[in-house]
């Protein structure tokens, strides 16, 4: 009996062993890890790159977002706009200032501390956060209300992170910069690593409290790298969004539309044109223009039009000339020198397209003027025939390889050289060529 009792659990024993080996073994899940570069300045295509970085990264449940940072600043704008997409993540954000070299100035100070984990590479720095309004100057109670918004803005989410509060406001209200020893010692960041791997070999096991307070272990070791790449799109208007090349962009289109006026049906020019003037107007619609420029820009056009109708030995097409490098300088009213159009730029374009709109609108102006006629009886005016029929006031004279009725007011004889000096009708009016005799020869 005892052994019939053991029978069945002998059985199920047996079983239990076999299907553990036969069912496969749960593998360890490796974390993933969304990488996405910022490289570049922080403007309005960043910000689109960003918000859709974040968003693969909640949708992928990734453990983590890790962004490196390299950029000189850029709009403050776009930058609250970035700040915000970090704070309200659900996926930890890391942002990680590489490779050495790389830096974290004006706006992406800003965004540095913005993340749930602040880390820089050696050879790093970071700060030079001060608000600058290009092309205005501020009174004292204006700046003081700008650096007040501005640090607000900064200690809103800082003290959260629990990093020093006074240290980040010095890199807005004083300018300062910090390396990246300076800035772990001065507690705006974590750490320091030597590269991606290193980073988050340090982060494995760390816990972070995120925004909303709770808190959070990252498990980062070993983690899969995904790269995410910006779009063409993204890739196109990022190019764009540097202020020298949307100008140039802007005064090739309108010099090929230009062309195609004084030379219509080539279609080229025009179609090339209209392309690259839309695609300037559209990368400065993205950039912040400074409107009085465009004044500027009008009133260049108009005094080097007038110059080509009202010659004026040069000085409207100077001071048209002086206008558009004016207007061309001042066109971008960026806060950083990337963001603004170069000198060398605002006078190469200036004096290239004040100096070949001129030439174009004389050379137009003077065609039309002109009236040449090229074709009919009216282009027999000064030309020489030889008399088929005597002229006694009227006959026949060979011009051209046509016949033509021909009248004069003295008589010729047939044979000799006339000149049209005229047209009645059909009938051409001729003078007789005195011969020429030999000795003259």
């Amino acid at each position: 009996m005892k052994l019939r009792a053991a029978v069945p659990v002998l059985l199920i024993a047996i079983l239990a062993i076999v299907t553990g080996r036969c069912l496969p073994q749960t593998q360890p899940v490796t974390p993933a890890i969304l990488v996405l570069h910022l490289n570049d300045t922080i403007q309005p295509i960043s910000e689109e790159y960003l918000e859709r970085g974040l968003a693969r990264a909640a949708e992928d449940r990734d453990e983590a977002v890790l962004v490196t940072l390299n950029t000189p600043g850029g709009l403050l704008d776009a930058t609250r706009t970035m700040v915000g997409k970090i704070l309200a993540s659900p996926v930890p954000v890391i942002v990680y200032i590489s490779p050495s070299g790389s830096r974290a100035g004006s706006a992406g100070f800003f965004l540095l501390q913005a993340a749930d984990v602040a880390a820089m590479a050696p050879g790093t720095n970071a700060g030079a956060a001060h608000p600058v309004v290009e092309g205005a100057k501020l009174d004292d109670t204006m700046r003081q209300k700008l650096e007040n918004d501005t640090t607000a803005f900064l200690r809103s989410y800082v003290a959260r992170r629990n990093r020093n509060v006074d240290a980040a406001q010095d890199a807005v209200l004083h300018s300062k910069s910090y390396t990246e020893r300076e800035a772990l010692e001065s507690h705006v960041i974590d750490l320091i690593a030597a590269n991606d791997n290193d980073l988050l070999n340090l982060l494995d096991g760390r816990k972070i409290q995120r925004f909303d307070g709770q808190t959070q272990t990252l498990h980062t070791a070993h983690g899969r790298l995904i790269r995410f790449q910006p779009s063409l799109r993204e890739q196109i208007l990022d190019r764009l969004m540097d202020p020298n090349l949307a100008v140039l962009i802007l005064i090739m289109g309108g010099l090929l539309i230009y062309l195609e006026f004084n030379a219509p049906g080539t279609i080229i020019p025009g179609s090339l044109g209209t392309l690259l003037l839309v695609t300037g107007l559209f990368a400065l619609n993205l950039l912040p223009v400074h409107y009085t420029a465009i004044m500027f820009l009008i009133a260049a056009f108009t005094l080097l039009l007038v110059e080509a109708k009202i010659p004026s030995h040069g000085v409207l097409a100077g001071a048209g000339i002086i206008a558009l490098v004016f207007g061309t300088l001042t066109l971008v009213d960026g806060p950083i020198p990337e963001l603004r159009v170069h000198t060398a730029t605002a006078i190469a374009c200036g004096l290239a397209f004040g100096l070949i709109t001129v030439f174009l609108v004389r050379i137009a102006l003077r065609a039309r003027r002109a009236k040449m006629v090229f074709t009919g009886a009216e282009a027999l005016v000064g030309k020489i025939g030889i008399v088929q029929q005597p002229l006694d006031p009227s006959g026949q004279i060979l011009i051209h390889g046509e016949l033509w009725q021909a009248e004069s007011e003295s008589p010729v004889e047939q044979g000799m050289r006339v000149r049209v000096i005229g047209l009645r009708g059909y009938t051409l009016l001729v003078e007789q060529v005195p011969a020429v005799s030999p000795a003259a020869q």
